[in-house]
């Protein structure tokens, strides 16, 4: 059993149109959820099959990091799959600087968040303070390195550069792995 807390605005998510969602995520994982709208707390009660309960865990946290249900239902699908969740407010100091360093991540027009989730296929979302994806862990590590240059400072382009060499060692090794 676990207890996940999550952002107000983000349980009506959670539980989806006439508890739709919900539903999907108690019958993909066997997990009971208990959700307490009042304080926005979710519990968590593995059915019979634990690794489920754990999945079904994952799902809502994607959840409440401002993903949506439809994209984190990979969580049931592939075992390699994790959440990567980048807190902001360790680096920003004002909400000033919080506001820039999102609007560096998402990019003119959402563009280098596309650009992040379409070279090294990933799933990325921004909310609140956090900067959240979805991937495998080589993905995730990439993800959180162009994080951390986008957050220090480095230029687009250097970004850019960067997740391109990744994308063809990430197409490599898939190669190799076959």
């Amino acid at each position: 059993m676990s207890h996940i807390k999550i952002p107000q605005d983000r349980i009506g998510a959670i539980i989806g149109p006439q508890g739709s969602v919900k539903k999907m995520i108690e019958e993909r994982s066997t997990a009971t959820l208990n959700i307490d709208s009042e304080n926005g707390t979710v519990e968590v009660i593995a059915g019979d099959d634990p690794v489920g309960g754990m999945r079904a865990t994952d799902v809502i946290q994607a959840i409440g990091r401002g993903f949506n249900p439809d994209k984190t239902y990979i969580f049931f699908d592939d075992d390699l799959m994790m959440l990567e969740v980048i807190d902001l407010s360790q680096t920003a100091s004002t909400s000033k600087e919080l506001l820039r360093l999102k609007g560096r991540i998402i990019g003119k027009g959402g563009k280098t968040r596309e650009i992040i989730e379409s070279l090294i296929g990933i799933k990325m979302s921004v909310y609140g303070k956090t900067v959240s994806a979805i991937g495998h862990p080589d993905q995730i590590l990439i993800v959180r390195t162009a994080m951390d240059m986008l957050i220090g400072g480095a230029t687009h382009g250097a970004v850019y550069s960067f997740l391109e060499k990744k994308k063809q060692d990430l197409m490599r090794s898939q190669l190799d792995s076959y």
